[in-house]
């Protein structure tokens, strides 16, 4: 309760008060009854009226006729019925469509006509009768027919008539096609006015007739066999009579009634009626549905004593929806069907003299009212606007927010009008559902439930009022959230204390969903520390993990799994979700408790988990030192390193610790295939070093130190292991013999001073190339005879002999060399060529001897210039720039040259003479060497030639420029 309280406090602080409405109509609403007079003055008096179809049609004076098409009220038409008698229209009759008007006349005879037409006919069969009341044909009656209609008189005989528009034959021209009596109506043993007539059809080809006199209402009701609607109603006359027929009778007689019905749609079947005679006004529905009687929910409106039968008898009634309009000799009254109260009434002023009538068009809607002088319209409006409240102050709830669907204001008052009636009746959970969708201050309606301790409404209330909360009211919707959980959390315990299993199992579902639920995740997840709170206080343990996952709080999940020792459950939240952030940090704790299957759990994830974060885990065991969590922690790492490819030192180094500390025989084979080049390997050298010397492991040192290339500590590490693993440490630099001759002599002194095994030092000098007998001689001891080694110094001196005799055959072989050499530069100096005058150059084809020009051996000649252009293409960057040089010195020296030709003073002669000697011989050397470059061999025999056969003919960087040229 105080709980409660404390929120209601809240609640109120932040004005929990849902964006309402102002109940204020802008404009004045029109009522609903709205009269309006016709401007229209009548040439004489009007004594009937009859409308349907918007079809009127008015009778005037003694003899006039007045058809108006209100579609085209300008347009009236007038037609004279031609009577020379004294006779007078009795009544008007005009059928739905509209089309055929029957005048009764007070002389008992009828007269019709069609709307088509200006001939008025009488109608011969039915002279005689005073036709009172007809029942029209709604089902078969057209513009050229009326089909079978019922006609009452005022001796209480019901005929059965046809009237067609179409002319008749030679013989038969009247309209009327037959006129048959079908029944006859009494009361109280004698013959009594039909006062009204109607047909209506129901389901299965059923037909309901109703038929009223001064007191009494009969139906008659009976199936037409399918297909004989033609032949008229006579069959269901016939039918009914074995029995009475079913009629009501009231006591009071008026000298007439008249009855009215609503349909609310055109050529629908009416819905409801209102019988006016002598007792008041009986009304209710129809139902079609019921076999016996059409008639259902009737009552009877007694007359208000302002209505005195003896002087000021009501005139006509006309239905509505809602109500029913009666008419007084003076004034109109609209009583409301539902609660019988007047609801309207309207006075008319006398200047327009008494009212005659009352009528409404069933097609349109509008109700019509006359006097002699004037003619009144009333348009019906909105009539729903007020019912709601009726049927509120009913307690017909359902109905009220039926009609008050698009009015909010009017919505709430019934809502709440409801909500008040349901707590009433104690149905609280009802009334909760109500008071939710009202805007009823919140924390009145909250403290109602908690004074009647209706917990379960309070919760109905809360849930409905939050689930209509926008989503930007966020702080109503924290304070309704965390009120549930707490009523659900109550309920909860209390019902687990009752034990009862099903109703708790159904409540934990609820709340369950309540707490998943996606609109109020934002808000949860946001206030979840709150909710974590309220479940810890409550001791829900179940729930709180269940939340703890909806929320995607995994790491609660876990620590609640852990701390109580289900490290399984835990693993598996973990497996499931793949976190990695809380693999590392609940790996330590589980690594201690069930390595294998985290182990596993962590190859599962693969690539996802950075092996690096997880060390702390692997090196918990060291707690405990499980031979398990151990060998578990060397499955996860040789995954990393063998299967991942991991190349993280630490990774690297924490499995050589391992290996060191508790695999001795993997440690070698993992040094072995983790590569021999430093470049290659992911391990600290120096670290795996230390390691391994620490642990004793000197074979493992032997290899780290061949990757560190430090020889001679490996083949000293090596000679005290074993000699062959030093001979194989001797061999590995390669490029420097300097170095591999030192460490073999490290070798053959330790055979021979430590081991002193004189053939194992022999043996040496046969495994190494580079050592003598001579480098080895210096380890033996002073007592050793020569004949140890006696073979060894005879193969040396061997050697040596054999080296000698190599040397003066290359020196024999060089000497004849030179010698040849010699002959073919004498040779060369005598040699000469012959020069046609006809000769070409081989490269332009011109002329030879026209300039200066090169003959080569093999007999192509060119001209200086064009060998030049020949070879520069071919020759190296570096010669190109030496030929570059070498041309610009000769043109410098060539310049010099011609400028001592000019005349010198005497005394600078023997300056010019001296340098002219100096710069010929500089001439001829830089031409000298400019042939070396250009014309050291032919271009198209030599070197040149074939150095250029992969070069494209056409320089790649001037393709496009050579190929545009050809285009």
């Amino acid at each position: 309760g105080l709980l409660h309280v404390e929120f209601l406090l809240l609640l109120t602080q932040t004005h929990f008060v849902s964006s309402g409405f102002v109940n204020v109509r802008l404009e004045e609403e029109k009522p609903i009854f709205n009269k309006q007079r016709i401007d229209f003055t009548p040439p004489e008096k009007i004594n009937h009226l009859a409308v349907c179809n918007n079809h009127l049609c008015m009778s005037l004076g003694k003899d006039t006729l007045l058809r108006i098409d209100l579609a085209k009220p300008d347009q009236p038409n007038q037609t004279e019925l031609g009577r020379k008698d004294d006779s007078k229209v009795h009544r008007l009759f005009l059928d739905p469509t509209g089309s055929h008007l029957l005048i009764s006349l007070n002389t008992s005879e009828c007269l019709y006509l069609n709307r088509n037409t200006q001939k008025v006919r009488s109608l011969s069969r039915w002279r005689g009768h005073l036709i009172e009341s007809v029942g029209w044909n709604k089902l078969l009656g057209n513009e050229t027919s009326t089909g079978p209609i019922l006609v009452g008189t005022s001796q209480g005989i019901i005929f059965e008539a046809e009237i067609s528009a179409s002319e008749g034959s030679l013989f038969n021209t009247n309209p009327d096609q037959y006129f048959r009596q079908v029944h006859s109506l009494e009361e109280d043993g004698k013959p009594a006015p039909v006062c009204c007539l109607e047909i209506e059809r129901g389901l299965e080809n059923k037909y309901f007739i109703i038929a009223t006199t001064r007191k009494r209402l009969f139906q008659f009701v009976g199936k037409v066999a399918e297909g004989s609607e033609q032949q008229g109603f006579s069959s269901i006359f016939n039918q009914n009579q074995d029995l009475l027929p079913s009629f009501q009778e009231f006591p009071a007689n008026m000298g007439y009634s008249e009855i009215t019905f609503y349909t609310s749609k055109l050529r629908t079947s009416p819905k409801a009626f209102a019988w006016m005679m002598g007792n008041g006004v009986l009304y209710g529905q129809l139902d079609y549905v019921r076999p016996d009687s059409l008639l259902s929910d009737v009552q009877v409106w007694e007359y208000t004593p302002d209505i005195d039968l003896s002087l000021n008898k009501p005139i006509s009634i006309v239905l509505t929806q809602f109500h029913f309009l009666l008419l007084l000799h003076d004034r109109v009254k609209a009583i409301c069907t539902l609660n019988g109260q007047v609801v309207y009434e309207d006075v008319f002023p006398d200047k327009f003299g008494t009212l005659k009538r009352m009528i409404k068009d069933p097609a349109g809607g509008l109700v019509w009212i006359y006097t002699e002088r004037a003619v009144f319209r009333y348009h019906i409006q909105r009539e729903a606007r007020d019912v709601w409240q009726m049927y509120m102050s009913m307690n017909k709830f359902d109905l009220a927010k039926e009609y008050c669907r698009d009015r909010p204001e009017c919505m709430d008052m019934v809502l709440a009008k409801e909500a008040e009636h349901c707590f009433q009746n104690k149905r609280y959970l009802e009334s909760a559902k109500c008071y939710a969708l009202t805007q009823n201050y919140f924390e009145e309606i909250a403290l109602k439930f908690i004074e009647a301790k209706q917990e379960e409404a309070l919760k109905e209330f809360l849930l409905k009022k939050l689930n209509n909360l926008k989503q930007s009211e966020r702080t109503q919707i924290t304070l309704l959230v965390t009120w549930l959980t707490e009523l659900y959390l109550n309920r909860l315990g209390q019902l687990e204390s009752d034990g009862n299993s099903i109703i708790f199992q159904e409540t934990r579902d609820e709340f369950r969903q309540f707490m998943s639920s996606s609109k109020h995740k934002e808000c949860l997840y946001n206030n979840r520390t709150t909710i974590y709170d309220l479940l810890a206080s409550h001791g829900n343990v179940d729930d709180m993990v269940y939340f703890s996952v909806v929320m995607q709080d995994y790491e609660r999940v876990i620590s609640h799994y852990c701390q109580h020792d289900d490290y399984s459950a835990a693993l598996d939240v973990l497996a499931k979700h793949c976190d990695e952030k809380l693999f590392y940090k609940f790996s330590p704790v589980l690594m201690q408790h069930i390595p294998k299957n985290v182990v596993d759990a962590w190859i599962q994830m693969g690539k996802r988990l950075d092996p690096k974060k997880l060390i702390p885990a692997l090196m918990n065991y060291s707690q405990m030192g499980s031979t398990q969590q151990i060998s578990e922690t060397i499955r996860y790492m040789e995954f990393c390193v063998y299967e991942l490819n991991v190349m993280e030192e630490a990774i690297h180094n924490y499995l050589l610790s391992l290996y060191a500390k508790y695999r001795s025989d993997s440690l070698l084979l993992y040094l072995e295939q983790a590569g021999t080049h430093a470049s290659e390997i992911h391990y600290d050298l120096k670290y795996a070093l230390r390691l391994c010397a620490e642990h004793g492991y000197l074979r493992a040192c032997v290899l780290v130190y061949r990757i560190m290339e430090l020889y001679e500590e490996a083949v000293d590490l090596a000679l005290q292991v074993d000699v062959d693993l030093a001979k194989t440490c001797a061999d590995l630099p390669e490029d420097d013999e300097e170095m591999r001759k030192k460490l073999w002599l490290k070798i053959a002194r330790h055979v021979v001073q430590e081991e002193k095994d004189v053939k194992k030092a022999m043996n040496c000098l046969s495994s190494c190339n580079l050592l003598k007998i001579e480098d080895i001689l210096p380890f033996f001891p002073d007592f050793v005879t020569i004949d140890h080694f006696k073979e060894a110094i005879c193969s040396s001196l061997e050697e040596y002999n054999q080296h000698i005799e190599e040397l003066k055959q290359e020196m024999e072989e060089a000497t004849e060399s030179a010698k040849r050499i010699r002959e073919d530069i004498q040779e060369m100096r005598n040699k000469y060529g012959v020069v046609d005058s006809q000769e070409k150059c081989a490269a332009c084809d011109f002329p030879l001897l026209n300039r200066p020009f090169y003959l080569f051996l093999c007999g192509h000649m060119f001209h200086y210039d064009c060998l030049f252009q020949e070879v520069t293409p071919h020759l190296s960057a570096y010669r190109q720039n030496r030929l570059e040089e070498l041309q610009k010195k000769l043109a410098a020296t060539t310049q010099s040259s011609k400028s001592r030709h000019r005349p010198v003073p005497k005394d600078e002669g023997d300056t010019s003479s001296l340098g002219k000697g100096n710069a010929g011989t500089s001439r001829e050397q830089i031409k000298s060497d400019i042939d070396d470059i250009i014309a050291s061999e032919c271009v198209y025999c030599g070197e040149l030639m074939i150095k250029s056969i992969d070069k494209p003919f056409i320089d790649p960087q001037k393709f496009e420029e050579e190929k545009s040229s050809w285009l």
